[in-house]
């Protein structure tokens, strides 16, 4: 694994002053078959219109040795095809062997995302990325951060318009993102939900989250679904969808909207996220070509107008 990021070229960070918005395609979060996420970001690099790409395991440690035989090859063909990629760390770091991986990063030439605050500590002053599940809830946090060596910040997704507002006016040396596109993430934890639902120890797993390539609905018991299990993690049962409020967030200096790989058809997803940016195509028009592709999903984006965060708000 090391020998693969020293192989890895540096990008270098995000230029300073005013940029056009970008489109990031984030880590894919649940676990997929080696050949079907390589084959994801195969596509991602010859199709699809981002701009930048995160790579990595950022949810469970012991799904990445399925990936290392196929990074190198991913990152290379990303690179080839123009994108910046970044090399995204676990979320949550408890074991000798992950914190060994997380300075296995450092080493790398490549922009490493930070998804825990652990990582800070090894990145420092050197240019980086903050993930979106590292809490930046106000400008203070994210000055404090850009002054350590943040180029980039994707901010959680539950922050309503007026606060991000607020970081990307106070933090005009990094590149503020926003999460557009899929299931929010809302908690990760030291416990495996999905082995425990199939009777087994986190430790003797079997991967059964691979049984849910896009992560496993929890109802209530009026049968009512609201949350998203994918192994130590909890995420939304709606898909966040920033359609509606791209050109608000153009507006108050976003640098890049975030898109999070599903197993829909992410090629089309970033063309209308991209028609949108670049005005091409009216939001309404583009709200209603993405329920075609996702036929079964359901939209959010309450908490960007301040709002319960499962609701489509359509003011």
């Amino acid at each position: 694994m090391r020998r693969i990021l020293e192989n890895v070229a540096i990008t270098g960070a995000t230029p300073m002053g005013p940029r056009a918005t970008t489109l990031t395609m984030g880590p894919v979060l649940f676990n997929w078959p080696a050949e079907q996420w390589r084959d994801f970001y195969f596509r991602i690099a010859d199709e699809a219109p981002v701009e930048h790409v995160c790579v990595g395991e950022i949810v469970c440690s012991r799904r990445q040795p399925f990936y290392n035989s196929v990074i190198a090859d991913v990152v290379e063909r990303l690179e080839r095809a123009g994108k910046t990629v970044l090399l995204s760390s676990l979320a949550l770091p408890t074991l000798d062997r992950e914190l060994r991986a997380e300075s296995a990063l450092r080493e790398s030439s490549q922009m490493i995302e930070a998804n825990d605050i652990s990582m800070l500590r090894l990145l420092r002053p050197r240019p980086h990325a903050i993930g979106p599940l590292v809490n930046v809830y106000n400008e203070r946090t994210a000055q404090l951060l850009a002054s350590h060596g943040a180029a980039r910040i994707c901010l959680p997704p539950e922050l309503p318009l007026a606060s991000i507002e607020a970081i990307a006016k106070a933090t005009p040396e990094a590149a503020i993102e926003v999460w557009a596109f899929g299931r929010a993430p809302l908690a990760i934890s030291a416990r495996c939900y999905h082995a425990r639902l199939h009777g087994r120890m986190k430790d003797s797993c079997q991967f059964v989250c691979d049984q849910d390539p896009d992560g496993l609905p929890v109802a209530t018991v009026d049968d009512q679904k609201f949350l998203t299990v994918n192994g130590v993690q909890t995420l939304s049962h709606t898909y966040c969808c920033l359609l509606n409020e791209v050109s608000k967030l153009m507006d108050i200096g976003v640098a890049s909207l975030r898109l999070s790989p599903h197993t829909v058809n992410m090629v089309a997803v970033a063309q209308l996220f991209r028609d949108v940016v670049d005005r091409r195509r009216e939001p309404q028009s583009a709200l209603a070509a993405l329920s075609d592709i996702c036929p079964d999903v359901e939209f959010s984006n309450g908490f960007i107008h301040g709002d319960v965060g499962a609701r489509f708000v359509t003011a």
